[in-house]
């Protein structure tokens, strides 16, 4: 059974604004799945629609087997715990340190209270060392987030995350602000959390050339509806061309 069956989804703001349209795709277990295609295609969208960050207009969205659209608030929350979410801009708490911002990773298991007193059990607190150890950021563990380069906050980001003990982690456009060198360490960090830790990765790219190398399976967007949907070798300049129109001839391909 796919972890992630996306049937029919549709998404439409208010204005009539079609952002996505008759979305259909199964995602399995320790898939690592990059989504690709110009701005504007719907990727981020179609990433905010299955932790339901955004509701879906139309459709049918089922995770580990649960009908994400039916969910009420206390059971969304628990929801959440099962999908860690990585972003372009980190959304790390600047003032905090380090061990602070994977902590907050914890707070969809907390009560409120616990939550706002920051309190933490010290198996969530070794685990937390853990992952940036594992990361290779336990030298940093105290430092305040704003004393962090670019690629040294999204492995924050990445740590934060993990400390959910997440089934899936979506990831967008993770590289978009960093250098290459950042960029590679990143990519190379979620492929092997995908691998060795059987976490299932969807990854909104701009780069064709990085969601070629590194994915079990690519899906081009445009204009809202999937265009390509296949593996990396599959992907030829003819489905680029497809997925990106006029813009393909400026992409890199390997």
């Amino acid at each position: 059974m796919a972890l992630l069956h996306v049937k029919d989804l549709s998404k439409q703001y208010d204005k009539g604004k079609q952002v996505l349209s008759n979305i259909n795709m199964e995602i399995f277990e320790g898939e690592f799945v990059s989504i690709i295609g110009p701005s504007g295609a719907g990727k981020s969208t179609f990433l905010r629609c299955i932790n339901r960050m955004i509701d879906i207009s139309d459709g049918e969205l089922h995770f580990d087997g649960t009908d994400v659209m039916s969910l009420n608030k206390s059971n969304l929350r628990k929801h959440r715990t099962k999908i860690g979410m990585i972003f372009q801009h980190y959304n790390l708490v600047s003032r905090l340190t380090v061990i602070e911002n994977v902590l907050h990773g914890r707070f969809g298991y907390k009560s409120t209270l616990q939550g706002v007193l920051g309190i933490f059990t010290e198996e969530e607190k070794v685990e937390a060392f853990r992952l940036l150890e594992k990361l290779g950021m336990g030298e940093h563990a105290y430092k305040r987030c704003d004393q962090l380069s670019g690629g040294q906050k999204q492995r924050v980001g990445i740590a934060r995350a993990l400390i959910q003990s997440p089934k899936l982690i979506l990831c967008d456009e993770p590289i978009a602000s960093l250098d290459p060198n950042s960029s590679k360490v990143i990519m190379d960090h979620l492929k092997s959390i995908s691998k060795e830790m059987n976490i299932t990765c969807i990854v909104n790219l701009h780069q064709v050339d990085v969601a070629k190398k590194y994915s079990d399976r690519v899906i081009g967007l445009n204009g809202g509806q999937v265009v390509f949907d296949g593996t990396s070798k599959e992907l030829t300049s003819e489905s680029i061309h497809e997925i990106y129109g006029s813009e393909a001839g400026d992409l890199i391909m390997e």
